[in-house]
């Protein structure tokens, strides 16, 4: 094992702090493939349940149709300014598409949790609104990678 592997497994989240991370973080950024596999990235918000990570995405938008010709996706959750402040996840797999879409609030077993979480962490209510345009896609991540610069100083 090199150096820089012994570092990087230093500077890991431990399961508690990535999940503790994950849940006090707003905004991800998801990258998704098209039809000639160029990459394409926009920013969403999510929520974290503990082992799959929730976006609510418009279904007209470029992610959603790039999505349903390849589920492939990457999201990273990141911060930091300085250097020795960074940290972040990544998160890679397939993206699912569960409940209806656009999502109108049909019962859904599946969604209790996400659509629990999401309006009081983004929206301040215990309801979830459905506008008639978003719905939900899951990520039950095959790979996760996570870092914190801060550890570096304790490593010195």
């Amino acid at each position: 094992m090199t150096d820089t592997q012994r570092r990087g497994r230093r500077i890991m989240m431990t399961p508690g702090e990535r999940d503790a991370y994950l849940g006090e973080q707003r905004t991800c950024r998801v990258a998704t493939l098209g039809a000639d596999c160029a990459p394409h990235i926009g920013a969403l918000w999510f929520v974290w349940d503990g082992g799959s990570l929730w976006l609510y995405s418009i279904t007209r938008s470029l992610r959603w149709s790039q999505l349903r010709r390849d589920a492939r996706i990457a999201v990273v959750v990141d911060d930091g300014e300085g250097y020795g402040e960074l940290r972040g996840v990544e998160l890679t797999g397939r993206a699912e598409f569960v409940g209806e879409a656009p999502r109108t609030g049909e019962p859904c077993p599946e969604l209790v949790e996400a659509e629990r979480l999401f309006p009081v962490k983004y929206f301040g209510m215990t309801e979830m609104p459905h506008d008639g345009r978003h719905a939900w896609l899951r990520l039950t991540p095959e790979t996760i990678t996570s870092w914190d610069f801060r550890k570096l100083a304790e490593l010195a």
